[in-house]
C-alpha cells in the first residue's frame, strides 16, 4: 500500500523587514562571475584536415539525424535542424530534399514552410522561393503570414506587378482588415491613387465597419478629394441605414465639415443624428455637439444643444424607472418651454400612464399632480376646455376612491366648470364627490363655494350635512355659527353652539366653549357668558379656564356703562382666585395650584394692594427634592429617581405632623447654634 505523499514544510519568514545592509543584483552576478559557480567550459573544438575525415563527419552525422528521424517522425525540430546542418554544409539539394521530406510527413506545418522559403531566399534561389509561396498559399490560403511573406519577398525583388497580382490573389479569399490596409499602403507607395481606391471600395464592402468607411472617408481627405470624402460620408450614411448606424460616424462626418469650416453642415449633420439614433446612443454625440456649438454657435444654438442633452438624461432617467415622477415633472418643464403642443400632450400621455404600483396614497401624492398640471396646461396654455374637462373626468375615474382620494382634484374641477360658467356640472360634481367619499375638505370647499355665490341657504344645508358626518368637529360648529351670526342671526347662532356643547365627543372642546363665550361677550351678554364659564366649570377643574374666568370679571364693566367700576372687577376676579385654589386644593393638584397662585400673585401686583398681596404670596409654596422608587408597568422596582414637590404653608397648617416635624427642625438648629457660642474649657494643669 502506497503512503501517501508528505508535502515538504516551506520555513516561515518571520521577520519580514528588509535587511540594514542591501544586496543587488549586480553585485550578486559579480561575486558568481567571480566564483565561477555555473560556468561549464566550453566543448572542445574538432578540426577537420583532409576530406576524408570530413566525409567520415558527415556521414556520422547523417546517422545520427537518420536515427533520429526513426525513431520519431513527427518531431518537426529534428527534420528542421538536419535541413539547416545540410544547409551549413553547403549542400542545397540535399536539404532541399530533406525539407520536401518534411513536408510530406506534415504538409500543414507553418513553420516547416517558412524555414524551408527562407532557406531558398537567403541563398538567392528566388524561382524555388516562389515556387514555394505559391504552394503554400495554395494549400493554405488562410494562413496570411504566406501572403504577407509572399508580396514582401515580390516586392523587395522590384516586381510590382507580380506582387500586386498575389494581393489580387489574397483578396479574393477576403481576408482580415489588416491585408487590405496592407494593399492599400503597396499601392501608396507607388503612388497609385486610383488602384488604392478601388481597394477601399471593394474593402469597405468585405468587412462593412463604420471605422472602415471612417477610414476610406479621411483617404479621400488626406490626398485632396474633399467631395470624394463628403460623397463617402454620405454613402456610409445610406448604406447603414437608421437600424445599423453609429454615432462615430456622425461625430467623424461633422468633424470633416467643421475641419472645411461648413459649420452649419456640421450643425445639420448633428441634428439629424439626434433626430434618427436612438436616445441611449447618443452620449459621445451629445459631448461633440455641445464642444461643436461652444467654439462656432450663437446663444440660441448652444441652449438648443444643452436642452437636447438634458431632454436625453431625463429620457434615460424616465426610462431606468418609470414611476420616478420627480424626473417627469422636470422633463414636462423643459419639453413646455419649447412650445410644441404636440409632443407635450404626447409627453404628458407618457407620463400619466405610468400609474403607481399600489393603492396607497403615499405612492399616489406625487403622480396626482402629473393629471393636475396636466389639466392646467390644457386649459391655460392650449385653452382647451373640453380636453380640459375631460382629463379631470379620466383622473376622477382613475382614482381608487373605495380605499382614498383626493379632495383637491374634486375642488379644482369644480371651480374649473365654474370658470366655464357651468355651475350645476361644478354642484353636481361636488355632490358626487360628498357622496362618495366625504372628507373635511370637500365639504369647507363645497360651502366656501356657496358662500361666494351667495347661496346662504346652501351653505345650511351643507353645514346640517358636514355636522351630520362628523359631528365632533368643533371647528365646523364654530363656522356654522359665524355664518348665521353674520347673516344677522343670533338666536340661531346661539341654538348652534348649544347644540355643539352638548355633543358627548368633541375634538377641541376648549375652542368651542372660547368662541362661545366670546360670542356672548361681543354680543354684551355678560351674565349670559358668566353662566358659560359656570357651566364649563361644572365639566372641567382646569386652571386656564379659572385664569380666564378671573381675566373675564376683571375686564367686565359696571355701573351706567361712563366706565369700568375697578374695585367690583378685582373684587369679583379675586373671589375666582379663592374659590379657583379651594377646589384646586381639594382636587390635589399640586402643579395647577402652584400656576394658579402665580397668575393671583401677577393679577394682586398689578390691581390689588399690598395686604392681598401678601395674602397670596403666604400661601406660595415651596419647592422640594425627594427620591421615589420607579416602577415599572409589570410592577418591577428597576431604582431611584430624584423628583421635585411643592408643599403649601395651607397644607402644613392642616397637618399637626408637620407641624411637629418643623419644630423638632427648629429645636435641633438651635441647640447647633448654642453649642458653637459655648466658651472652651480651660486646659488641664499638671497639678490637677
Amino acid at each position: 500500500m502506497d503512503r501517501p505523499q508528505k508535502m515538504p514544510k516551506v520555513a516561515k519568514v518571520k521577520n519580514k523587514a528588509p535587511a540594514e545592509v542591501q544586496i543587488t543584483a549586480e553585485q550578486l552576478l559579480r561575486e558568481a562571475k567571480e566564483r565561477d559557480l555555473e560556468i561549464l567550459p566550453p566543448p572542445p573544438k574538432q578540426k577537420i584536415s583532409d576530406p576524408a575525415e570530413l566525409a567520415d563527419y558527415q556521414q556520422r552525422k547523417r546517422k545520427t539525424f537518420e536515427d533520429n528521424l526513426r525513431k520519431n517522425r513527427m518531431v518537426v525540430s529534428h527534420w528542421i535542424k538536419y535541413a539547416q546542418w545540410e544547409e551549413q554544409q553547403q549542400e542545397i539539394q540535399r536539404a532541399r530534399s530533406i525539407w520536401e521530406r518534411a513536408l510530406d510527413n506534415e504538409h500543414r506545418n507553418v513553420t516547416l514552410w517558412l524555414k524551408y522559403a527562407e532557406m531558398e531566399m537567403k541563398n538567392k534561389q528566388v524561382n524555388h522561393a516562389r515556387n514555394l509561396w505559391d504552394r503554400a498559399v495554395t494549400i493554405m490560403p488562410r494562413v496570411n503570414q504566406f501572403w504577407y511573406k509572399y508580396t514582401y519577398m515580390e516586392e523587395m525583388l522590384e516586381n510590382v506587378a507580380g506582387a500586386r497580382q498575389v494581393f489580387e490573389r489574397w483578396m479574393e479569399w477576403q481576408p482580415e482588415e489588416q491585408a487590405w490596409q496592407t494593399y492599400v499602403n503597396f499601392e501608396l507607395r507607388y503612388k497609385e491613387i486610383d488602384r488604392a481606391r478601388e481597394v477601399y471600395e471593394r474593402f469597405v464592402y468585405v468587412h462593412p465597419d463604420v471605422k472602415n468607411w471612417i477610414k476610406f472617408a479621411r483617404f479621400e481627405e488626406s490626398h485632396g478629394f474633399i467631395h470624394g470624402s463628403r460623397r463617402v460620408y454620405e454613402r456610409a450614411i445610406e448604406f447603414f441605414g437608421d437600424e445599423y448606424i453609429e454615432e462615430r460616424l456622425f461625430i467623424a462626418f461633422a468633424r470633416f465639415e467643421e475641419g472645411q469650416k461648413e459649420h452649419d453642415r456640421a450643425r445639420i449633420i448633428y441634428k439629424y443624428a439626434l433626430d434618427h439614433l436612438p436616445k441611449e446612443r447618443t452620449q459621445d454625440l451629445f459631448k461633440a455637439y455641445t464642444i461643436h456649438e461652444k467654439k462656432y454657435g450663437d446663444r440660441a444654438g448652444i441652449e438648443d444643444v444643452i436642452v437636447s442633452k438634458r431632454k436625453y438624461q431625463y429620457e434615460q432617467e424616465v426610462a431606468a424607472n418609470p414611476t420616478n415622477y420627480d424626473a417627469w415633472f422636470d422633463y414636462l418643464r423643459l419639453i413646455e418651454a419649447e412650445g410644441d403642443v404636440d409632443q407635450i400632450r404626447e409627453t404628458y400621455e407618457r407620463a400619466i400612464s405610468n400609474v403607481p404600483p399600489a393603492n396607497e396614497k403615499n405612492f399616489w401624492r406625487r403622480y396626482i399632480y402629473l393629471w393636475i398640471n396636466y389639466a392646467l396646461y390644457e386649459e391655460l396654455e392650449a385653452e382647451d376646455p373640453e380636453r380640459t374637462r375631460q382629463i379631470y373626468k379620466t383622473c376622477l375615474e382613475l382614482i381608487p376612491h373605495k380605499q382614498f382620494t383626493f379632495s383637491k382634484v374634486w375642488l379644482l374641477y369644480a371651480q374649473f366648470e365654474i370658470r366655464c360658467k357651468e355651475l350645476q356640472r361644478a354642484r353636481k360634481a361636488m355632490g358626487l364627490a360628498i357622496g362618495m367619499c366625504p372628507r373635511d375638505k370637500l365639504f369647507r370647499g363645497y360651502i366656501d363655494l356657496e358662500i361666494q355665490l351667495r347661496e346662504f341657504e346652501r351653505c345650511r344645508l351643507l353645514y346640517e350635512k358636514f355636522l351630520e358626518f362628523g359631528p365632533e368637529n368643533c371647528v365646523t360648529w364654530m363656522k356654522f355659527a359665524e355664518l348665521e351670526n353674520l347673516l344677522g342671526d343670533t338666536e340661531r347662532a346661539r341654538a348652534i353652539f348649544e347644540l355643539a356643547v352638548q355633543q358627548p365627543r368633541l375634538d377641541m372642546p376648549e375652542l368651542l366653549w372660547k368662541a362661545f363665550i366670546d360670542f356672548e361677550v361681543a354680543l354684551g351678554e355678560t351674565e349670559l357668558a358668566r353662566q358659560l364659564y359656570e357651566r364649563l366649570l361644572e365639566r372641567t377643574q382646569h386652571v386656564k379656564v379659572w385664569i380666564s374666568f378671573a381675566k373675564f370679571e376683571m375686564g367686565l364693566s359696571h355701573g351706567d356703562g361712563s366706565g369700568p367700576d375697578a374695585d367690583m372687577n378685582v373684587r369679583l376676579a379675586r373671589r375666582i382666585y379663592e374659590r379657583a385654589n379651594e377646589m384646586l386644593r381639594q382636587l390635589g393638584d399640586k402643579e395647577s395650584r402652584v400656576l394658579l397662585l402665580e397668575a393671583w400673585r401677577d393679577f394682586e401686583r398689578d390691581g390689588g394692594d399690598n395686604q392681598a398681596l401678601q395674602k397670596v404670596l403666604d400661601k406660595m409654596p415651596r419647592r422640594i427634592k425627594k427620591r421615589q422608587k420607579i416602577i415599572s408597568d409589570d410592577g418591577v422596582e428597576e431604582g431611584w429617581e430624584e423628583v421635585f414637590d411643592y408643599i403649601f404653608p395651607e397644607d402644613e397648617m392642616a397637618r399637626p405632623n408637620l407641624k411637629l416635624l418643623a419644630a423638632a427642625k427648629m429645636w435641633k438648629k438651635q441647640k447647633d447654634v448654642t453649642e458653637d457660642e459655648a466658651p472652651a474649657p480651660a486646659p488641664a494643669t499638671a497639678d490637677s
